[in-house]
């Protein structure tokens, strides 16, 4: 008998893994995440729904998927960012980094805008938009968590890496939000929105904004 190679065996089982996510994305996308039933992702793919259940424990993790990967891409890049840089700082130019570099990893696994697509799925399907917040929540705190670090700070006696978070989180959803309501599904399109909203975080959280308006 025949002995596949570990490497050429690992390597079917991730375009199998891919292809299953392509196909569960587009139909998610099309025809709607609550219409799309398991057996019909499996059918475009060509295999059994055990095969899809080896992959994904759940319809919802495949819509999750990406959105995984991006967030790990985000914490990774947070994690490299210098020490020198202050919280805000470290989290705007991680973000910004992230949406310049994510599009190639996105890539290797699904087209940009099948992603762009399934973002906004996400976002306008209630069922998929209630485990969005709570996967939210779960990454704030480890975001929370690596700011205290950075800042020499215990999260649990120190406010202030949570506050942070808290508010750049609350940009982060509220320009996903706009994004998603516009028409240009593109990555500049959603980074330059981030961009904007986040060089004004500041000015809206220190200033009275009757008296900058009235200069």
């Amino acid at each position: 008998m025949t002995v596949e190679p570990t490497g050429l065996r690992a390597r079917k089982k991730q375009r199998t893994r891919d292809a299953l996510l392509r196909a569960a994305l587009e139909l998610f996308t099309t025809q709607g995440y609550e219409e799309t039933t398991v057996d019909e992702i499996a059918d475009v793919v060509e295999v059994s729904q055990r095969t899809f259940f080896r992959y994904f424990a759940t319809k919802e993790e495949a819509a999750f998927a990406v959105q995984d990967l991006a967030e790990s891409h985000f914490i990774a890049a947070l994690r490299e960012r210098p020490a020198a840089e202050g919280p805000f700082e470290a989290m705007r130019g991680a973000v910004l980094g992230s949406w310049d570099t994510i599009g190639e990893a996105i890539e290797e696994i699904v087209p940009v805008d099948l992603y762009m697509r399934s973002y906004r799925m996400i976002e306008s399907t209630p069922a998929l938009l209630a485990t969005h917040l709570r996967r939210s929540a779960e990454v704030e705190e480890t975001i929370a968590q690596l700011i205290a670090a950075r800042e020499g700070l215990d999260v649990d006696t120190d406010p202030r890496p949570r506050v942070a978070v808290a508010a750049f989180s609350g940009v982060m959803r509220v320009t996903g939000r706009l994004w998603g309501q516009g028409e240009d599904v593109g990555m500049e399109s959603i980074r330059a929105l981030t961009a904007d909203y986040l060089d004004h975080l500041g000015a809206a959280l220190a200033q009275n904004w009757r008296t900058t308006a009235a200069r």
